[in-house]
């Protein structure tokens, strides 16, 4: 496994994303990605799968200092007071005392974002989150976050892959001692036939998209958060860490970003240009 070393944070640069996996399914998948060597889960209240990651992490054994698991809090529950409990709610599904990193999931202009930031430090001081982010956060927020309210943050996480430029989103992270963490690394699958992608693959008997995982860990201050909906993909998303792209293959990667967004809901804020 490789890293990211942040403020005294210490992350695993490839996670287990348990977006849309629910159930049985759900505490099946977290189960077999930890006895593989995985270390960083990802979550949220709304994913609805809480409990199931805290059933997986109970039985699997690991001691929960060697797992970074993160959660969010939906947009809707970021008032003060309201975040808190619903905090409590989801320590109780996921069966610990605390969470490694605790992110607002999206903005919500009907909160003051002060307000929200507040009430998530408040949490991290009461020991219920070791670190504090933010999700879907573009750099204007980002910049009232930091620099107006300065708020401590570890992360904003935001969808990232090779077909969406994030490069104002990197740059004020990096500026900042932040790091981004990838959702969508793989484009909702659309990575795997790319054939730009499938050509440095071959050129290193790897996938497209271990190609591309390869791609987003390799940039500093990056993590990326896959999901696989069974073993065999939970291993291959794993299987990344035995090759290097060359300068040249970063590059031609490099050269696909543009404004492929995937992730637009209504409630979402206003983006930072391509």
């Amino acid at each position: 496994m490789e890293y990211v070393n942040l403020k005294g944070a210490r992350v695993p640069a490839l996670g287990l994303g348990t977006w849309q996996l629910s159930g049985a399914q759900c505490a099946e998948v977290v189960r077999a990605g930890l006895a593989m060597g995985y270390r960083h889960v990802d979550t949220a209240q709304a994913y609805g799968n809480e409990e199931q990651v805290g059933e997986a992490l109970a039985d699997s054994g690991i001691p929960r200092d060697d797992i970074f698991l993160t959660t969010k809090v939906w947009y809707e529950r970021i008032g003060d007071g309201e975040l808190q409990r619903s905090v409590d709610e989801s320590l109780r599904k996921l069966r610990t005392d605390h969470v490694d990193l605790l992110l607002i999931h999206w903005p919500n202009p009907k909160f003051p974002l002060g307000e929200s930031l507040q009430a998530l430090s408040d949490v991290k001081a009461a020991g219920k989150a070791r670190n504090i982010g933010v999700s879907n956060f573009p750099t204007a927020l980002l910049k009232d976050a930091v620099e107006r309210h300065k708020a401590d943050l570890l992360c904003n996480q935001v969808e990232y892959h090779p077909f969406l430029s994030q490069r104002p989103v990197l740059e004020f992270a990096r500026s900042h001692d932040m790091m981004v963490t990838a959702y969508s690394p793989i484009a909702r699958g659309e990575a795997a036939t790319h054939p730009v992608l499938t050509r440095i693959g071959e050129k290193h008997g790897k996938s497209a998209v271990q190609v591309t995982l390869r791609w987003l860990i390799d940039q500093s201050n990056v993590a990326a958060l896959p999901k696989a909906s069974g073993e065999k993909h939970l291993r291959s998303n794993f299987e990344i860490f035995d090759f290097r792209l060359d300068a040249d293959d970063r590059a031609e990667i490099d050269s696909l970003r543009g404004d492929r967004r995937l992730v637009n809901p209504g409630w979402a804020p206003a983006w930072d240009a391509a």
